[in-house]
């Protein structure tokens, strides 16, 4: 296909300007890398579960100017990099001069075939230099020099095994003073560029407002919007997807409000759910138990919940937790905008009330919070995982009566949803051992689950009645 670039396409690659060149809309950034040379980052599964591919790039950080972001490569496309700054495993060190993460890596046996390492050094690394790292006595699952095991949550590893890579990240120092990479977090980031590419009947754009993009909105009923392409990058990887437009928002300043004011809380719907988590600061705390749940650091990176919302898909996380919150979306439009109570949004399977021309473009969740919530997550593994069923509360107790209820529910019908027959249930009724499993039994009728490679329909109703009870007794012994 021939390229046609409205302006000259163009990433920072390890310090030195490359240009994009002749490329597909829908080259991913792993590929496009690997086609220069730099073959540290593979491609294991393309799906953004294994972080082989992971890199770094430059984006704005909620600590410091700048912070250096582990995304999957296999999952963006390159051109939603134009303008930006990007690292490799090639651009932290060389054989002669190792990163302190590398050096580590090697010195504690953490590689033996060395395929999965490059993502974890570039994962390890983006932890390393997080600004707000501080030391401490540590507990499972962060080291005494404050290193969060969960920015590797998303990569692994088939033959070295997890302790000598533990051991590696735990023994990282600081970053030195004269190091470049941590100098360059106090500077911004490259602001976004506007993007203009064509190749063959594909299109991808980055407009420089919101106006434009709802002015392609409202041309093109066959554009696709992209944020952190968590999503969008599996189905062109897996399922052959080619949307012949393709609009990013990810980096559009409409789309990035955060606000906690005393009425209520304002979500940018191209706000990372990372970026969401450290500037909430588990101010909301349903959604704190909910973030370390949600797929991998390297995904949360990039991943919105927007995005997430967008879908309509029945086994997202956030829905659950939202419809307890008893959230709302702004729903903007070269028309306006106008509010829809999440509650209302789903109407079917991937389907929502949310117009062609339309995107989502704040989550808005209000206050004060219910004093009792949870998140539980049945999956089969407790990290990195699609979830089996979903579930979000949110109880107000006084003097003993459950005065309010909202229960969302996800992975037991086509739509998320509110338990509705459960939440009566419960209102006006005492908060007793007695009265929860009365509604226990009625919250495991609801929904419609089906059997799946997941689970089947009748664990799927199990596991909602058991929640319950799980969320009762553990408020209890609190």
């Amino acid at each position: 296909m021939t390229t046609q670039a409205l302006r000259a396409p163009a990433v920072t690659v390890n310090g030195e300007l490359a240009a994009l060149g002749d490329i597909s809309v829908h080259t991913t950034v792993l590929d496009w890398l690997r086609e220069r040379g730099l073959t540290g980052a593979k491609e294991g599964c393309a799906e953004g579960e294994c972080g082989a591919c992971s890199v770094l790039v430059a984006r704005p950080g909620t600590d410091a100017p700048t912070e250096w972001t582990a995304v999957n490569a296999c999952l963006l496309p390159i051109a939603s990099l134009d303008g930006q700054e990007l690292i490799t495993s090639e651009g932290l060190g060389s054989p002669a001069a190792l990163h302190p993460v590398q050096k580590e890596m090697a010195i504690r046996g953490g590689s033996q075939c060395g395929f999965c390492t490059p993502g974890f050094v570039c994962s390890m690394a983006a932890e390393y230099y997080r600004s707000g790292r501080s030391t401490g006595e540590g507990d499972h699952e962060h080291g005494p020099n404050g290193f969060d095991l969960h920015s590797l949550s998303g990569n692994l590893c088939r033959c070295t095994g997890y302790r000598p890579i533990r051991d590696a990240a735990y023994a990282l120092e600081d970053p030195t003073e004269n190091d470049a990479l941590a100098v360059r977090r106090l500077s911004p980031p490259p602001a976004p560029a506007t993007t203009g590419i064509v190749s063959g009947e594909a299109e991808f754009v980055r407009p420089a407002s919101l106006d434009g993009v709802l002015d392609l909105l409202a041309e093109r009923s066959d554009a696709q919007i992209v944020a952190g392409s968590t999503d969008l990058g599996v189905q062109v990887n897996i399922f052959g997807s080619r949307p012949p437009l393709t609009i990013a928002i990810d980096r559009l300043a409409e789309l990035r409000e955060f606000s906690f004011g005393p009425s209520e809380v304002r979500l940018g719907a191209a706000l990372t759910l990372t970026e969401i988590e450290r500037r909430l600061a588990g101010r909301v705390p349903l959604l704190a138990q909910l973030f370390p749940q949600f797929a991998s650091r390297l995904i949360r990176n990039g991943a919105t919940i927007g995005g997430n919302l967008g879908t309509g898909s029945p086994i997202g996380d956030t829905p659950p937790a939202l419809l307890a919150l008893d959230a709302s979306l702004v729903l903007a439009s070269r028309r306006g905008e106008r509010v829809v109570p999440l509650a209302e949004y789903f109407t079917g399977y991937r389907q929502t009330v949310k117009a062609a021309d339309e995107l989502i473009k704040t989550i808005v969740i209000p206050l004060p919070l219910a004093p009792m919530t949870a998140f539980h997550k049945i999956a089969k593994r407790r990290f990195d995982d699609i979830s089996s069923v979903a579930i979000g509360y949110a109880v107000d107790v006084r003097d003993g009566v459950v005065a309010e209820a909202r229960i969302g529910l996800g992975g037991v019908a086509a739509t998320p949803l509110r338990a509705r027959a459960t939440e009566a249930a419960l209102i006006g009724k005492p908060w007793t051992e007695e009265t929860v499993r009365t509604a226990a039994a009625v919250m495991a009728a609801e929904g419609t689950p089906m059997d799946d490679h997941r689970a089947s329909s009748s664990y799927r109703s199990a596991m909602l009645g058991q929640s319950l009870l799980r969320f009762y007794f553990q408020g209890v012994e609190a």
